[in-house]
Order: C-alpha cells, then sequence, then structure tokens
C-alpha cells in the first residue's frame, strides 16, 4: 500500500526519493502485548515531557530541547514507579520526544495548533529509526524486542529502509515503513487539464470528462447509525459496550478505506494521463464550518448546512489534491492551484461575470452571450484558465519559478 510521502533533492542525473510502504502486520497474541506496552510507553512519555514543558512555560523558563529531553529517559528508567520503562526500546522513546519536540516547532511557527496529551486507544503507535531486517520473499519482518512478524505482502519495497512506524486500527496492527532510494529524474508527458471538484459530480474534467463520486460515508451511514445506536444501549466500559464499540471502529475503518482507495484510483488515473493539473486552492475547513452559531445568535438553515457539511468532508478534496501533488511530482509533472473566485460565474466566451449566469445548480447559461453548458464544466474551464495565466506569469518572471532542491507542500507552494 503506498503511503504518501515525497521529498525529491536534485542531483546531476537523479532525485533522491523517500516513499513509504504500509502493510498489516500478522502477530502472535504476546507479539500484541509487547506492541501495545510499546505504544502506551511512548505515550507515558510524552505525555509526561509534555506536562513537564507547560510546567516550565508556566514558570517563565526555557522549554527544553529534544536532545536534553532524552537525557531524563535514564533518570525515568531509574525511579521504581517508572522502571517498567526500561522494558521498551529506548529509540521508540526518544522517537516519541522527538515527536513532542516538533510539535512544539510547529506550533510556534504557526503550522499546527498546541501539542495535546495523547489518550490511550487513540493513535497507539511507536517508531523504529533502526534495527529493523526485511525479508520480502518470506514475508516477514524483525523489530526489535518483539522479533520476527509476518506481513500481508502487497508489493515489493524499493529502496533503503530508514525508519518503521508500528501503529493500531480497529484491533489490528500495521507497519509503515519508509524508504529512500535513487530515482531517474522523470520526464514530464501529456496535457494541461482543468479540474472542478463538486459534490454531485466528483471531479470534471475541462475535457468535458467526469469521476462520479463515491459518497463512502452516505453509503454507509444507515449501517453506522445502527451500530452506533446499538452501543448507546450497552453499560459504558462494559464487556458489551466495548463489542460494540468494536463494530463502530469497524465500520468507520471502512468508509476511510473506501473513500481513499477511490481518491486514489483518480488521482493515480489523471496524474498518468496529464503534465499539468490546475485545481482551485479550497479552504475546505472554512467550507464545511457549522452554521449553529452562538446561544445569543442563532445560525440559520443550520439543517441544510449541516448536510452539506457532511457532503463535501465525504468527498475528501484536500486529500484528493495532496495526492494529485505528490503523484504528478514523481511523473516530472506539476500541480497548479488558482485562486477559486468567480470560476463558477465567469462566462468562458464573453469573460461576462455575474451570479445569475448560475441560476440553476448544475446548469450555466451567460446572462451576456447565452453560452451555455454544464455548470461543472464551466468552472473546470475557467480554472484551467486560471492556470496558463499563473504559468504564463512563472514564465516570463513575473512569479520566481521554484528553485533546484525544492519540494512542494501539502498547500501546493513550494518550499
Amino acid at each position: 500500500m503506498n503511503a504518501d510521502l515525497l521529498i525529491f533533492t536534485q542531483y546531476e542525473q537523479a532525485v533522491q526519493r523517500l516513499q513509504a510502504y504500509k502493510f498489516e502486520l500478522i502477530v502472535t497474541g504476546e507479539q500484541q502485548r509487547q506492541m501495545r506496552r510499546f505504544s502506551g510507553a511512548c505515550r507515558f512519555v510524552f505525555n509526561k515531557a509534555l506536562a513537564l514543558q507547560k510546567e516550565r512555560h508556566e514558570q517563565g523558563e526555557k522549554k527544553l530541547s529534544a536532545f536534553e529531553l532524552n537525557k531524563l529517559l535514564p533518570q525515568w528508567k531509574a525511579v521504581p514507579e517508572t522502571q517498567w520503562l526500561s522494558d521498551s526500546p529506548s529509540q521508540t522513546l526518544q522517537q516519541s520526544l522527538k515527536d513532542l519536540d516538533r510539535a512544539y516547532k510547529n506550533y510556534f511557527a504557526k503550522r499546527a495548533d498546541f501539542p495535546r496529551f495523547k489518550r490511550k486507544g487513540s493513535g497507539d503507535s511507536f517508531r523504529y529509526p533502526q534495527g529493523i531486517k526485511l525479508e520480502q520473499g518470506n514475508n516477514r519482518i524483525f523489530l526489535p524486542k518483539i522479533g520476527w512478524c509476518r506481513y500481508r505482502n502487497s508489493r515489493m519495497v524499493e529502496g533503503n529502509i530508514k525508519n518503521v512506524t508500528v501503529s493500531q486500527s480497529c484491533g489490528k496492527w500495521f507497519a509503515a515503513i519508509q524508504t529512500e532510494r535513487d530515482a531517474a529524474i522523470p520526464t514530464p508527458s501529456g496535457d494541461m487539464i482543468g479540474i472542478d471538484v463538486g459534490i454531485a459530480r466528483f471531479a470534471t474534467l475541462s475535457d468535458g470528462s467526469f469521476y462520479e463520486p463515491r459518497n463512502s460515508f452516505k453509503t454507509l451511514e444507515s449501517a453506522l447509525r445502527k451500530t452506533q445506536q446499538a452501543m448507546s444501549r450497552k453499560v459504558k466500559f462494559s464487556n458489551n459496550w466495548k463489542k460494540a464499540k468494536a463494530k463502530v471502529q469497524r465500520v468507520h475503518a471502512k468508509i476511510g478505506n473506501s473513500r481513499r482507495d477511490y481518491l486514489h484510483k483518480t488521482s493515480s488515473d489523471i496524474s498518468k494521463k496529464h503534465a499539468i493539473v490546475c485545481i482551485e486552492d479550497l479552504q475546505v475547513k472554512n467550507m464545511s464550518k457549522s452554521a449553529s452559531g452562538t446561544a445569543e445568535q442563532q445560525g440559520r438553515n443550520v439543517r441544510a448546512k449541516s448536510g452539506l457539511n457532511k457532503a463535501i468532508l465525504d468527498q475528501g478534496w484536500f486529500e484528493f489534491r495532496r495526492q494529485l501533488d505528490y503523484k504528478l511530482a514523481w511523473n516530472g509533472d506539476h500541480l497548479i492551484a488558482v485562486p477559486p473566485k468567480n470560476t463558477s460565474r465567469t462566462c468562458p466566451c464573453c469573460g461576462h461575470i455575474s451570479k445569475d449566469n448560475r441560476m440553476a445548480q448544475a446548469r450555466f447559461a451567460c446572462v451576456e452571450c447565452g453560452f451555455e453548458e454544464n455548470a461543472d464544466v464551466v468552472g473546470a474551464i475557467n480554472v484551467l484558465r486560471a492556470g496558463h495565466a499563473r504559468l504564463a506569469c512563472e514564465v516570463s518572471g513575473a512569479t520566481m519559478p521554484p528553485a533546484a532542491g525544492t519540494h512542494r507542500s501539502e498547500s501546493g507552494v513550494y518550499a
């Protein structure tokens, strides 16, 4: 299974590619217990270090670096109450402290919210930076202090292993293997296309073709509601409640897997056929905000807005754009994000801009020249033209082109 990390470093004849592969592990009962212990130890160390950092901040002291936090690990292991930390690999505990340090840096750089304490059962994981062995022929992987584990091998792993992250989801354990390898400089191929994403049509291309929506959540919403109702009737934290909760988690996992599968297939198909893809720079988080308002000022059309928010989030637009970005880069192609303003109100024939041009959701009819077309196709055409304009600015030097050795971030901007 492909994961989604890509960094290009320019060399004379090759690029350095980081890529991750995720597989389900087939583990014994003892191995599962060890994994739960290790993930619990990492969660404990993370929370303990976070509490220490918050305490120092409240006292006006400087925060500790990752190196300084690592020096505290031997002290914590020497305390009788936390001697059990010695049973976990030191490198996994150090990686947990490294994650905390990165979270602090992201917060101060205004890239993320303030770090929060981790909760048991939510995102249980630990990471090995070294000591891993992989036998693809025998479908097994060696994890320090756990031993050899079998895994469901769905594809060959290419490159040198950099690290392995073991995580738990819905009672199953997975290994995400990050690799590094030299890859030939890709040669762009294909034409330029514009994409308009929506709900009735997931993605409409400027050539008139489109992709139907999968609507993974809507398809399984009834099954999810039944499992949630069954769980609500159980005594909280009882054995029956835990079994019902596991069923709810399995439905959620099925929804997520179905959505990711469709996004990967669609983004792969588009990236293979086109060299330059233009897409709207949508702020999905703002588009899906609740309209309920406050107690003093109630919102309007709350029920309709709630349904729209669910439909928007069910499409996975941001993940689709992120996948397009790195898959196009793998092929030497380019993703251009353009402002979405007036893309659905501008006539591609005469250029007239008016909200009256789109009186119906699916039909565009220009009030100036009479041009008629599907509204999503018109939006895709306008996105393509905006992409042409931005590309022309880069070529003419009006905007700075990306320098050698840079890579595109998840927002589509070079960094």
